[in-house]
């Protein structure tokens, strides 16, 4: 799902009975970050420098899931003009942009791809970064985009649950 980075919730996710009713209610950046003594973090703020010299998307990933290092070994094969950065999860860096993304620093649970002004999460994370890579993949993603986001995002779940179980872990990030 893209989550916006400016503040609003998307159209699409506020039912036409609220829509009508009521004016969107917006989410700023901030209110999604801990507040502490009379302070809050605009994680978009804090973390605007990682696109200041390099605009090119992050994507964040479980350093320590071997299913995920071996996506990243892909990516990396994949991405021959480096039009993607990567950084684990488990960074501060991670966790920071994490943050940004309007999500706990601490959840390992997906891939999150983060542009300057979005991120996207789950499949619509991979099926993006998919749009960054060598040919067939941004048509192979083009074609995946067919099938309803619930769809996938379902089997996407089922294989983040289980990435441990059936992939393993290793001690170490790969990069």
């Amino acid at each position: 799902m893209a989550l916006p980075l400016s503040g609003g919730i998307p159209a699409r996710f506020v039912p036409p009975s609220l829509a009508k009713a009521r004016p969107p209610h917006t989410i700023s950046s901030a209110s999604l970050s801990p507040t502490t003594k009379d302070e809050t973090i605009d994680w978009v703020e804090a973390t605007s420098d990682f696109f200041e010299k390099d605009t090119r998307p992050i994507m964040l990933f479980d350093g320590v899931c071997n299913l995920c290092n071996g996506g990243v070994r892909f990516v990396r094969a994949n991405d021959r003009n480096r039009r993607i950065r990567l950084e684990a999860l488990q960074s501060e860096a991670g966790k920071k942009l994490l943050r940004r993304s309007g999500r706990a620093p601490d959840d390992i649970s997906s891939v999150v791809l983060v542009e300057k002004d979005r991120s996207y999460i789950k499949s619509e994370a991979v099926l993006r970064i998919m749009e960054y890579l060598e040919l067939p993949f941004p048509q192979l993603a083009l074609f995946l985009q067919f099938v309803p986001l619930f769809v996938r995002n379902i089997v996407y779940d089922n294989i983040a649950d289980n990435r441990y179980t059936l992939f393993g872990r290793s001690e170490s990030c790969e990069i």
